[in-house]
């Protein structure tokens, strides 16, 4: 399926609803719980998608219709979360990320990015030559990640709950 700009915008559009359906009001042991040393908490996703939203998709999406390969992008700090989400509550977290989606599907809206331009390229520091319409895929699909993350972190926590069910679970085995 090829990327469309309309069918992504779709997806990014719903994730933050998505993210509270699926974490508003839950406990602390849902939302910090992760499955062993460097993996991370539904807490620490969300903070992490916040992060790129500050600092990854349209940023990078502005240097590749403004520059192109000349300039490349920022490496991202896929860790910032740590420090950046210290102290602040779930709900403050989500709210956040909730209004820096919108306002990033505004502007990506807003600039009125034609056919041809989501061929444009742009410099990825570790990839190499990636276009805009493989950026907007990676953002959707970065979102999408991270959701099923969260939910096998969460579903981990019963694999032994489970007993015998768990032949038929196979997120328990991710």
């Amino acid at each position: 399926m090829e990327c469309q700009p309309e069918h992504a915008i779709e997806v990014l559009s719903q994730t933050p609803a998505t993210l509270r359906a699926l974490l508003q009001n839950l406990s602390d042991p849902w939302i910090h719980i992760n499955v062993g040393k460097e993996t991370w908490s539904a807490y620490d996703v969300v903070g992490h998608l916040i992060h790129g939203e500050e600092t990854d998709w349209i940023p990078r999406a502005k240097i590749i219709l403004q520059q192109g390969e000349s300039r490349p992008f920022e490496p991202f700090d896929r860790f910032a979360q740590f420090e950046q989400s210290k102290g602040q509550s779930l709900e403050t977290l989500l709210e956040k990320f909730a209004r820096l989606r919108q306002r990033n599907l505004e502007i990506l809206r807003q600039m009125r990015i034609t056919s041809a331009q989501w061929e444009l390229r742009g410099l990825h520091p570790e990839l190499g030559a990636v276009t805009l319409r493989q950026l907007l895929a990676a953002w959707v699909v970065h979102d999408l990640n991270h959701i099923g993350q969260i939910v096998a972190v969460m579903a981990k926590q019963y694999t032994e709950a489970v007993g015998p069910w768990k032949a038929y679970l196979p997120i328990l085995d991710q």
